[in-house]
C-alpha cells in the first residue's frame, strides 16, 4: 500500500531571531517492507540542507539558516510504499522460542545500550511490575511480549500530552496515563529489565478505524530484537504487533534521540510565541 505523508512544523517568534542549526528526522527509513519513493523537504526561510546517516541508519537532514526570521516553516512531503503483512509470522530462532533465553555474545555486544533501561527504577518497582507478566518459567517468548504489549493499557491510559520530554515509567504507573511516547518508554524499559534488547521508534500511524492515540499523525512505539526474526514492532498504545500501518522515520536508544524536529534560536526566552505541527497521512 502506498502512503503520502505531509508533515509541517511552524515556529513563530515575536521578533526576528537568529535560527540555530536544526536536526530533522522526517524521512522514513527504507527496509525490506518499506520503500521510499519520493521526498521533498523545504524550509522557509531557505536553509542549506546537509544529509547524513546516523549511528542507527536514520536519514538525518541538518538545516543551516543564514538569515533571521519571525517564522520558521519546515515542510516534508513523502511518498512511500509499505509491504508489511497484517498477520506477520515471525521466524524466531529455536533457542529463543522460550523465555528466558540468552542472546549470543555477538548479539549482546551489538545490542549494547539497547539492553539497558533508561530510567531509574527506585526500589525495583518497575522490574517487579514487569516480572508480573512472566506467568511461568520457561514461557513462550512471543506470548510474553504480546502480554506486556496488551497489558500496559490495563495500568495506564492514553492521553494527549503537549509538554516536551518523556515521562519516566514509574511516573507513568503512578499517574496512570501518558502519551504514546510515554507508553512506549514504559514498554521499552519493562522489557529491557527482563533482558530483551529494545529500541524506541518515532514515525507515523495510519489506521482509519482507530481513534485512540492520534491515528493518522505522528506516533511513537517500540521494537524488540529476537534472534533470527530481527526487530519486531510492538505498539502498546494500540495493543498491536507488527509493522502494518506503522511508518518509522527514526529509531534510537530512547525517545529523546528520535524527535522529528530539534533545534533552537538565539534570543530571549519570551521571543518564542508558538509552535504548530500538522501531519496528514493518507493512502496514495
Amino acid at each position: 500500500m502506498r502512503f503520502r505523508i505531509r508533515h509541517t512544523t511552524t515556529d513563530r517568534y515575536r521578533r526576528p531571531v537568529t535560527l540555530g542549526t536544526h536536526r530533522l528526522l522526517l524521512t522514513p527509513r527504507g527496509d525490506h517492507d518499506l520503500r521510499l519513493l519520493a521526498r521533498e523537504l523545504e524550509c522557509e526561510p531557505e536553509a542549506d540542507l546537509e544529509w547524513m546517516l546516523d549511528v542507527f541508519g536514520n536519514i538525518v537532514a541538518t538545516a543551516l539558516f543564514a538569515e533571521p526570521a519571525c517564522e520558521l516553516v519546515i515542510a516534508a512531503d513523502i511518498l512511500i510504499e509499505q509491504l508489511a503483512s497484517e498477520w506477520p509470522v515471525f521466524r524466531i530462532a529455536p533457542g529463543a522460542h522460550s523465555y528466558p533465553f540468552s542472546y549470543s555474545d555477538d548479539e549482546a555486544a551489538d545490542l549494547g545500550a539497547l539492553l539497558c533501561p533508561i530510567h531509574d527504577d527506585e526500589n525495583g518497582a518497575l522490574i517487579l511490575w514487569a516480572k508480573g507478566f512472566v506467568l511461568a518459567s520457561p514461557t513462550d517468548t512471543l506470548s510474553l511480549l504480546k502480554d506486556i504489549d496488551a497489558g500496559i493499557t490495563g495500568a495506564v491510559a492514553y492521553r494527549t500530552r503537549d509538554e516536551e520530554g518523556t515521562q519516566s515509567p514509574l511516573r507513568m504507573l503512578s499517574l496512570g496515563s501518558g502519551s504514546c511516547r510515554d507508553i512506549a518508554a514504559l514498554f521499552i524499559d519493562a522489557v529491557r529489565h527482563l533482558g530483551f534488547g529494545a529500541r524506541a521508534v518515532s514515525g507515523h500511524l495510519f489506521d482509519p478505524d482507530t481513534t485512540n492515540g492520534g491515528s493518522g499523525g505522528t506516533h511513537a512505539w517500540a521494537e524488540v530484537y529476537l534472534p533470527s526474526a530481527g526487530w519486531i514492532a510492538f505498539d502498546p498504545t494500540h495493543q498491536r504487533v507488527g509493522s502494518a500501518n506503522l511508518i518509522p522515520t527514526a529509531v534510537g536508544r530512547c525517545n529523546g534521540r528520535v524527535m522529528p524536529v530539534t533545534g533552537g534560536y538565539v534570543g530571549s526566552a519570551d521571543d518564542f510565541a508558538q509552535m504548530q505541527v500538522s501531519v496528514l497521512v493518507q493512502p496514495a
